[in-house]
């Protein structure tokens, strides 16, 4: 399914709450009351379709990519919060809680209890919610925070549909009811499908640790081998959702670029930088643990650009694991095209696959090109920061136009890279980019 056409289908199940309001021709109230029912209809719309755009379905983190898809939810939620928290004070006044009161022409809200609680409720969890997101970092594990997140969500999304179906104006017509509950039924599934569904389908083609390699300054490679199966089907460039030594049905999980090449067969190989709880552990991970695969997902593949004149690699620490999968299956498919990485670090000793990569530029068609920027005395590589001098030291004019450039790195250097192959005139189908930080 294009992008374009998952836009558009967003825009539709957002904006029909509005729509079907709006065929039910009742009379016009005040301009401020038929503004909070709006934003309400709005933003409860939001919510609901938020749990497609948690990042675990194919269907769409595949098209878009990842992290643009978890940076929408992000600022998604925040448009619906917004909308939801700013409702209840848009209303006139007490002339729409009396009819007594109530302008010519307009209906009396129905503010009887059983309606009102659960928007009470929803609203205050809503402010919860926000809270809690705001101190996830300090405060909370990250798979504490995925649990208390989805199941606080669905809470409050199921106490605004009952509001919305009890008390609301318009959502008590059968046809706007329904579809309450239908986009309620669906977040309730992808809940379901997400921590129940899938990990079930785990349990029947679990992995097994073959081996943790020490790569570089506080970097590993793991292995996986896949146990009674023939393993995972992929593209260089997807990343998988791994757990270790914990049950199938597990939220210990953590996403990891694929550093092996499908034509290596049924092994995983994934380049792990110690960055957490359970990064700081890997070195003590023994061979023959039990392991579990969710994948693949992203977009960082060169599918769509089979016919790109050349490719660049752009890694920037342990951003360097998707571009040894895309070098590992270039050899292997016997590609001709020429090819460079550029590769960041802080320091020489950070340096993964060092070894493997002068090898690569020995038996085909790469260059490598190193960038420190903390360089060793007698460094004679490139030092500092990927600007547009560099680039254009090791890229021709016809490259900046033909090839396709991947990149793969902390947020800051993916942001400034992208400005400046875009200043030097790269065009933006030419560029492909996921972070692995979505703050």
């Amino acid at each position: 399914m294009p992008a374009a056409i998952l836009v558009l289908f967003y825009l539709a199940l957002t904006c029909a709450p509005l729509a079907l309001s709006a065929l039910q021709g009742l009379p016009p109230r005040p301009l401020r009351d038929e503004l909070a029912s709006g934003v309400a209809l709005a933003g409860l719309a939001i919510l609901l379709v938020e749990f497609a755009l948690s990042g675990r379905f194919r269907v769409i983190s595949g098209r878009i990519g990842m992290d643009v898809t978890m940076r929408l939810h992000q600022l998604l939620a925040r448009a619906a919060s917004a909308l939801i928290l700013l409702h209840p004070f848009l209303y006139s006044g007490p002339q729409s809680l009396r009819p007594g009161l109530t302008p010519p022409g307009s209906a009396p809200l129905n503010f009887d209890w059983p309606g009102l609680w659960p928007g009470i409720v929803a609203w205050l969890l809503l402010g919860a919610v926000m809270v809690m997101a705001l101190g996830r970092d300090a405060l909370y594990r990250h798979e504490v925070w995925r649990a208390l997140h989805g199941i606080m969500a669905l809470v409050m999304a199921g106490l605004g549909v009952l509001h919305a179906t009890r008390a609301g104006r318009y959502s008590g017509d059968p046809v706007l009811w329904g579809f309450w509950w239908v986009l309620f039924a669906i977040a309730v599934l992808s809940l379901a499908w997400v921590y129940a569904v899938k990990p079930l389908m785990k349990a029947r083609r679990p992995w097994r640790v073959s081996s943790v390699t020490r790569l570089a300054d506080r970097t590993w490679e793991l292995c996986l081998d896949p146990e009674g199966h023939k393993g995972l089907r992929y593209r260089p460039g997807h990343f998988a959702w791994i757990s270790i030594g914990e049950p199938a049905v597990s939220l210990d999980e953590n996403p990891f670029s694929i550093a092996s090449a499908p034509a290596e067969g049924g092994r995983l190989r994934f380049v792990i930088k110690e960055l957490g709880d359970f990064t700081n552990r890997l070195g003590q991970v023994t061979p023959g643990t039990r392991a579990w695969v969710d994948a693949p997902f992203g977009s960082l593949t060169l599918q769509r650009h089979d016919k790109a004149g050349g490719v660049a690699l752009i890694a920037g620490g342990v951003g360097i694991a998707p571009m040894l999968s895309h070098l590992r299956q270039l050899d292997a498919d016997k590609d001709p095209r020429p090819r460079v990485l550029f590769y960041a670090n802080r320091a020489e000793d950070q340096i993964a696959c060092r070894e493997e990569l002068d090898q690569r530029t020995q038996t085909g068609p790469l260059r490598v090109v190193h960038l420190l920027s903390d360089p060793p005395k007698g460094w004679t590589g490139e030092t500092g920061f990927l600007t547009p001098d560099v680039l254009t030291r090791h890229l021709d004019a016809e490259a900046l136009k033909t090839w396709v450039f991947v990149l793969c790195g902390p947020p800051p250097m993916l942001h400034a890279v992208e400005n400046a192959l875009l200043a030097l005139g790269v065009s933006p189908r030419n560029i492909l980019l996921e972070q692995f930080s979505y703050d």
